[in-house]
């Protein structure tokens, strides 16, 4: 089997599990069980794989026709200009989420060594961009799991930031102490109603604990709004992702006693995506 031949399988195989873009993944997954890049499948088209080569890229292609997700058989994924692991067990990062990040480093840049708290590290891109765009800042990751906190630890270190990044695994604030300049989260928030509208490679294979989030999918949201006060500095912000639908229920969640007024930034398709609440006052 050469190139051309294996492409052309593979790609027939990746249409018949209504993958969308078969031919492109079908040559990502070729020049990963390859080790070669994109141009030299295009370059080499009659290249004869080997038997360990073949071996491998059916192993990769039968997993991505099981509608695993592509980046948990590549092991990898783009975030804010910089490449993290992923691998199964901890939630892929998405492009909407780097508008929570440019946000919480617009508003920390200003701030004299600022430190923040992330609850719900995952991957932890949301905190190693963050220290990468902001000089002398500091932060808590906060991840209920301990693969994710692994993961995260793992990625600090090949990003350089391991020294400014603490981990602790707790549920949300139970093992938390101090105050921050910031708390940043992209919680859990798909009402469980729902799990049968999502894709099967966001349904089927990403962790559950880190989707959804109850009836109406603010569970998660609800018990960090009413927290977080104790943990936040004067005029310091909490900042969390939420999902479609959900900015009007969200906002009522904010007393005018504790918060001053409530941002709600757009993403790219227009959808209220990322809350933004100054602290009026400290908690005691």
């Amino acid at each position: 089997m050469n190139i051309a031949s294996a492409l052309t399988k593979s790609a027939a195989d990746l249409a018949a599990a209504n993958i969308s873009e078969p031919r492109r993944e079908a040559a990502s997954l070729l020049a990963l069980s390859l080790d070669q890049t994109s141009a030299f499948l295009y370059a080499h088209p009659d290249y004869v794989l080997t038997g360990d080569e073949v071996a491998r890229y059916a192993e990769c292609v039968g997993r991505r026709a099981t509608r695993e997700p592509f980046q948990y058989i590549t092991g990898r994924q783009e975030f804010f200009g910089l490449e993290f692991a992923v691998r199964p067990g901890v939630l892929i990062p998405r492009p909407e989420t780097e508008l929570l990040v440019e946000s919480a480093i617009e508003i920390l840049k200003p701030i004299s060594s600022p430190r923040f708290c992330e609850l719900g590290v995952g991957t932890g891109c949301i905190s190693i961009s963050i220290l990468n765009g902001v000089k002398g800042a500091t932060a808590l990751g906060v991840d209920i799991s301990p693969a994710a906190l692994a993961l995260t630890e793992e990625n600090a270190d090949a990003h350089g930031v391991a020294s400014s990044l603490k981990l602790v695994e707790s549920d949300l604030f139970a093992k938390v102490t101090g105050r921050f300049d910031m708390i940043v989260s992209n919680p859990p928030y798909i009402a469980d109603a729902d799990r049968e509208d999502l894709q099967p490679e966001v349904r089927d294979f990403e962790p559950t604990p880190a989707l959804f989030a109850g009836r109406d999918g603010l569970d998660i949201i609800r018990r960090i709004i009413a927290s977080a006060p104790r943990f936040l500095l004067p005029n310091s912000y909490l900042l969390m992702e939420i999902g479609f639908g959900q900015s009007r229920a969200v906002k009522s969640l904010f007393g005018d006693s504790v918060w001053r007024s409530v941002e709600l930034l757009p993403d790219l398709q227009g959808i209220p995506r990322v809350v933004v609440a100054p602290l009026k006052t400290a908690a005691a």
